[in-house]
């Protein structure tokens, strides 16, 4: 799509394993990160709010990200954005409120009512319901995998060749092996 027309695009991977990447401030910090080096304009929006912050001696609020984003967004005749959130579920569903993932689903809540016009929106995760409640009624295409036969083969086929290509599992009896690819697959649920 870059190479036939201009356009900008940022990726987000949720990862549970680092704190940062898992809660809406990492989000935006890498959206306006990824967006800001695809455009001058963008460039400009994001070198201005630094400045509005002292350079960076005064932490901005997520409101304030937020609002940085969305007057990225706004700027007339921009091509087109496309945002690929990756893996929501791994944001915590935590007793804080709002947890980490409701701050993301909001915000895609925001995006998504707003319009931007220049805005797509690519967003994986596991059909876990409060991520279903809330971008389900958003959504205008969906694709579910989750319980696909394709999806639990790679699966398993991944499992496999891993488990028959480590040196040390090679070792382990037929019947053990198998039981190891038969559990983790059934565990796994579709990821």
């Amino acid at each position: 799509m870059r190479k036939s027309s201009p356009t900008s695009l940022a990726i987000y991977y949720c990862d549970f394993r680092e704190d940062q990447k898992t809660h809406l401030r990492g989000l935006l910090s890498s959206i306006l990160y990824q967006l800001c080096k695809q455009s001058n304009s963008y460039h400009n929006i994001l070198s201005f709010f630094y400045a509005t912050h002292d350079y960076g001696a005064q932490s901005p609020t997520d409101d304030e990200l937020v609002r940085c984003f969305k007057d990225l967004l706004e700027l007339p005749r921009q091509a087109p954005v496309y945002l690929i959130i990756d893996a929501l579920d791994e944001c915590p569903d935590a007793s804080t409120l709002p947890s980490p993932r409701e701050e993301v689903l909001m915000l895609l809540e925001q995006l998504v009512i707003s319009r931007f016009r220049n805005l797509r929106i690519c967003v994986t995760s596991r059909p876990e319901t409060d991520i279903k409640v809330v971008l389900g009624p958003l959504a205008c295409r969906s694709v579910s995998i989750h319980d696909e036969t394709g999806q639990m083969e790679d699966i398993e086929n991944y499992i496999r060749s891993v488990v028959n290509a480590d040196p040390k599992y090679r070792k382990w009896k037929q019947e053990d092996r198998r039981m190891v690819i038969d559990v983790l697959t059934e565990r796994a649920e579709g990821m």
